[in-house]
């Protein structure tokens, strides 16, 4: 079954790096600088951040819908990030180079099952999940720290 990962959207961000950083702290956010590679993951470009470049870690609610698996958590997003258009089937480097955890939901948003796997089975796992019609979409977090990384979602 075919499945589209979705990055975040960058225009939903771009206001941020016009803050100051007090203006950030307020929103439980922050600038940084990213000092090694790979580490910085940004969930617009769906990218590796290059070191010197300038990111926002802020608080991201990920899973705003209303059930009992309604979560947020820390993302990163790149000063200037180009949007990812990721083709379908396909899994970025950013994912595939990862330990990632995987939670599947149905249509009401409730968690169906999960499982941790090694990024370059990602493509795998989500063919196999999306053949599965109570699967409406998938989560995708780094399992180490754990940061939410993208939703996956199925195609025609």
């Amino acid at each position: 079954m075919s499945f589209q990962i979705k990055p975040l959207e960058a225009d939903k961000f771009a206001h941020l790096f016009e803050l100051t950083d007090a203006e950030l702290a307020e929103l439980h956010a922050c600038r940084q600088v990213v000092t090694s590679k790979p580490g910085t993951p940004c969930r617009v470009s769906m990218e590796d951040v290059e070191v010197g470049e300038t990111v926002i870690l802020f608080n991201y609610e990920h899973q705003p819908e209303n059930s009992p698996y309604k979560a947020q958590h820390a993302v990163f997003v790149r000063e200037h990030a180009k949007q990812a258009q990721i083709p379908v089937n396909e899994v970025p480097e950013v994912i595939r180079s990862r330990v990632i955890s995987l939670r599947y939901f149905d249509q009401h948003h409730m968690m169906i099952d999960a499982d941790v796997v090694p990024g370059e089975r990602v493509a795998a796992e989500l063919e196999m999940a999306f053949e599965k019609s109570e699967v409406a979409y998938v989560h995708i977090h780094n399992a180490k720290p754990g940061c939410f990384a993208a939703s996956a979602h199925r195609t025609d």
